[in-house]
């Protein structure tokens, strides 16, 4: 003999199927946002790295007029010393544009107040010709990024003599 169903059992197993279903659509949603979340990750770290090797590429096409004119310079052949010196002081003339063209900046240091951020201090000088805690000369120029330090500035220090 059949057991007649009961409209209570009906309506459960109903509402079960249905959270059955609507529990599979949210495991599949979150298993497409999750693929889609991984796609995105390795499309923004070939980006990234893409990124960088042009930034570098044009960083190297800055240099490498620098790097023809040293090549010049040494397959001349120069009438004298000065005429050497002379395209020299051009190539590092071209030297210098061509990093700031890239952001790249020297550190102040010479007559500046001492920094520590800025500069490092290699010896410290008794002497009266500059004021005390400042930057007597300049060992090794230092150089900045925009805003970033990349190398301080190798400097001696004065400090006024005690009586």
């Amino acid at each position: 003999m059949n057991d007649p169903v009961h409209p209570e059992e009906a309506i459960f197993e109903a509402a079960f199927a249905l959270s059955a279903l609507e529990r599979a659509a949210y495991l599949d949603r979150a298993a497409r946002i999750q693929a889609e979340f991984e796609n995105y990750r390795k499309r923004s770290e070939k980006q990234q790295q893409e990124f960088k090797e042009y930034a570098l590429a044009d960083a190297m096409k800055t240099l490498l007029p620098i790097l023809d004119s040293l090549d010049r310079a040494l397959n001349t052949k120069a009438a004298s010393l000065e005429d050497f010196h002379a395209g020299i002081e051009l190539i590092d003339k071209q030297f210098h544009d061509a990093l700031a063209k890239l952001g790249v900046q020297p550190v102040p240091a010479e007559g500046e107040p001492f920094d520590p951020n800025l500069h490092q201090a290699i010896q410290m000088v008794d002497t009266d010709e500059v004021e005390d805690n400042h930057v007597l000369d300049e060992l090794q120029r230092g150089y900045k990024l925009k805003d970033r330090l990349l190398r301080p500035a190798m400097v001696r220090v004065a400090r006024h003599p005690k009586p």
